[in-house]
């Protein structure tokens, strides 16, 4: 069996890996000539950290990151409404980890190169459409990103992992429409200073709309500092949502940081984190509905082009690596290509809608928004805002629709406070 991916960010470049690791021959076909290490900090969490690991990948890539230890949530007083622990510090079997996407990226790429051949990967190379073939297979449109030139190729089965304005999904769902927007505007930015808390912290602060959530990408240097990955979230509703062109462009301190002026706490000054930033970039939270299929003949859907969903509970590229396993999976236990993708569809595509709609609902950050509308100007105990065990139920159920509770990955687990 061959396979085609179109697309070699995350998703991509670990369904490549899975596949030829299960000795499926696999081709990945991405757009940009030059792949560089672009974009900011995501986390990994667990469920998708242990498929990394049976990949042996574990041990390249922890040390580019930061095994987070813990999430706490602070309302904008700088008073904690929730902390629980996380990865191994939850009893997770591995850990949670915070890291840069580009340098996540620029890894996998190195690591699939390596194992799969120079030519398993071919940049400058952007699927725009395929059509099926009367032999079964399926013929699917190259352009040379760097002629123009078109010429096609085929393959038993063809995934578009080609991101949220995946030509792939253009084709399969033509009126699909344009991405959902949130109305809020995120701006992000990476700044060396001092971690916070157990230094391994990750922290969300405010509410919908007025959000602050900072997190370390590398362990203390010398000095005692560390890069620190931030993002500054506001409603902007009242603006259009930014041309495509735009989603990606430098941004300026003086848009959003007069509204965290007073957010500095003694655990962490926010401002000051801002103001060294060694850059700023401002992108449109944005999301697609979730679709009716993702499957046609022996062509899918994977990652960003199957479920975009809001940077809310850390699931995208989470959510991309269990993709890659439940394909996989499909592929080597059905006989027949076309079951195999249904059979992957109806596992992942309602897994993950509903992580959609449990980020459009701030996934477990609710219990923020409830803080903020149950005691506006801070509290004496946060024992008196909440009902005994509301927290935890929260948590616990976006845990649940996520994929990552402790008993489902054979973990203990350790309650938050």
């Amino acid at each position: 069996m061959k396979v085609a991916i179109a697309g070699g960010g995350i998703g991509g470049l670990v369904t490549a890996l899975m596949l030829h690791g299960a000795g499926v021959e696999v081709t990945v076909y991405e757009a940009v000539p030059e792949p560089r290490p672009l974009g900011v900090g995501i986390n990994l969490l667990p469920h998708a950290v242990r498929e990394l690991h049976r990949l042996r990948l574990l041990e390249r890539l922890l040390p580019l990151g930061v095994a987070t230890e813990e999430l706490a949530y602070s309302n904008r007083h700088g008073q904690f409404v929730w902390r629980e622990p996380r990865g191994v510090e939850a009893g997770y079997p591995v850990p949670q980890i915070s890291i840069h996407r580009g340098k996540l990226q620029m890894a996998l790429l190195e690591i699939t190169r390596e194992r799969l051949g120079e030519d398993a990967v071919k940049t400058g190379r952007k699927v725009t459409g395929f059509v099926p073939d009367s032999a079964g297979s399926i013929r699917f449109h190259l352009e040379d990103s760097v002629t123009g030139r078109s010429y096609d190729e085929k393959a038993d089965v063809l995934v578009g992992a080609d991101g949220i304005h995946s030509a792939i999904r253009a084709q399969l769902h033509p009126g699909d429409g344009t991405p959902r927007w949130s109305g809020e505007l995120m701006w992000r930015g990476t700044t060396v200073a001092p971690p916070f808390l157990t230094g391994k912290s990750m922290t969300l602060i405010g509410t919908r709309g007025r959000k602050v959530v900072a997190y370390p990408l590398s362990a203390p240097d010398a000095q005692g500092n560390a890069l620190i990955n931030w993002i500054a979230v506001l409603d902007n509703t009242a603006q259009k949502l930014p041309g495509v062109e735009d989603w990606n462009r430098p941004g300026r301190l003086q848009d959003f940081l007069p509204e965290f002026e007073s957010w500095s706490f003694p655990w962490l000054d926010v401002v000051e984190l801002m103001r060294q930033s060694e850059g700023t970039y401002v992108f449109p939270m944005i999301d697609r509905d979730p679709l009716p299929s993702w499957t046609s003949g022996r062509t899918t859907l994977l990652g960003d082009a199957a479920h975009a969903m809001y940077p809310v509970g850390s699931n995208g590229a989470s959510q991309a690596i269990l993709d890659a396993r439940a394909l996989t999976r499909a592929l080597l236990e059905e006989s027949d290509p076309g079951v195999a993708l249904a059979c992957y569809e109806q596992e992942r595509l309602p897994a993950t809608a509903a992580v959609v709609t449990a980020n459009r609902n701030q996934g477990a950050a609710r219990i923020l928004d409830l803080a903020e509308e149950r005691a506006p100007d801070g509290f004496d105990d946060i024992a008196s805002v909440f009902a005994p065990g509301e927290r935890e139920s929260i948590a616990a159920d976006y845990q649940r629709v996520a994929g990552f509770t402790p008993a489902g990955l054979g973990a203990g687990g350790r309650p938050g406070q």
